[in-house]
């Protein structure tokens, strides 16, 4: 007779295994509102602060989120293990940073704040030249709800 069990159910996570999930992790799917009410979906390297309960996300002000933001501010970033058998939601709020216009202006050193420490310029002011003249922006995403869960399988 066959086993017709299902398996193992989801897990819930934590408030704290999520967050500490999101701070493990690099890249997630950000997703903002079209006009037309569908959702925009883009992967993008984002940086978790747990203690404001922030993502920033880097980007340039000509994209097609930071308009979708500017006239929508809902929106959710989901992150993935490896395996997928895990994942966190992230949804609230988002804002958009003015452009960083001079070389080491608040938006500037906000940028350099979300970079990895290993992975931070030797000379800042380069870094901060070239997020200039990429004219970046910081996507703030206020964290309003944090959710998800995990499968325990034996692969």
């Amino acid at each position: 007779m066959a086993d017709d069990t299902p398996g193992p159910a989801p897990r819930k996570l934590t408030d704290d295994a999520l967050s500490d999930f999101l701070a493990e992790r690099r890249f997630g799917t950000l997703a903002t509102v079209k006009r037309d009410g569908h959702p925009h979906l883009t992967t993008m390297l984002y940086h978790w602060d747990p203690d404001a309960r922030i993502v920033r996300f880097s980007t340039t002000a000509d994209r097609v989120k930071v308009r979708q933001i500017r006239n929508n501010p809902r929106a959710a970033l989901h992150v993935s293990s490896d395996d997928h058998w895990q994942f966190a939601v992230a949804e609230g709020d988002a804002e958009v940073s003015d452009p960083t216009t001079t070389p080491g202006d608040e938006v500037g050193r906000e940028l350099l704040a979300m970079l990895p420490e290993p992975m931070r310029p030797a000379d800042p002011e380069q870094f901060f030249t070239q997020q200039v003249a990429e004219n970046r922006v910081v996507i703030r995403l206020q964290v309003a709800k944090l959710y998800g869960t995990a499968l325990d399988v034996n692969a």
